[in-house]
């Protein structure tokens, strides 16, 4: 099974995506590193050479070769649910979870520091918003799971997203240590084991 993360940037998708990969003892793949590595140049400089137009088709080659038959977690760039081909890709051979973050929140996330093509020279907010717009429908037709982030933590937001493979039957609890408390074997209806 591959999952893959997908939402707005500064969204956590690769922090999210690491810490997931390794509760569920997978690969974390993040899409941008790999194109980076196929392209021999950062997604800034692609940006500034040859435009938006060129990163997509790149990025839906990529994503295109890594969504089938393979397991692990992969986290995506914020717009890869711009492309058609890449929301059926994924949604048809992955297991999608869009974590979700208001402009807001994300704006105290992402540092504008030249890694955000899409983000330099506009003020950050305004931008967000622009682009939340546009994408959150794309994300939530993308997605098989939606996760609020708020403000839990990377351990939290973990949870939350196993919690939610396990109840869908998509996570062996035998496999990966549940984030559900269940209570220790003869310990009827008393506190879980670890609590007190």
């Amino acid at each position: 099974m591959l999952i893959s993360l997908i939402g707005m940037p500064g969204g956590g998708k690769s922090t999210v995506g690491r810490q997931l990969a390794r509760r569920l003892a997978v690969d974390f793949i993040d899409t941008d590193a790999v194109i980076e590595q196929r392209i021999g140049m950062s997604i800034p400089e692609l940006f500034e050479r040859e435009g938006e137009a060129a990163f997509r088709a790149v990025e839906s080659d990529v994503v295109a070769s890594l969504s089938g038959g393979r397991e692990g977690v992969m986290a995506t760039g914020g717009g890869v649910v711009l492309a058609a081909a890449n929301r059926e890709a994924l949604r048809r051979h992955t297991i999608v979870v869009y974590l979700k973050a208001t402009p807001r929140e994300l704006v105290r996330r992402v540092r504008v520091d030249g890694r955000r093509p899409l983000l330099a020279g506009h003020d950050p907010l305004v931008r967000l918003r622009q682009l939340y717009a546009q994408r959150d429908p794309l994300y939530r037709e993308t997605a098989h799971f939606v996760i609020e982030t708020g403000r839990p933590s990377v351990t939290g937001l973990v949870n939350i997203v196993l919690m939610q493979l396990e109840v869908a039957g998509l996570v062996d609890p035998d496999r990966v240590p549940s984030p559900v408390a269940r209570p220790a074997p003869g310990n009827r209806g008393g506190a879980p084991t670890g609590a007190s």
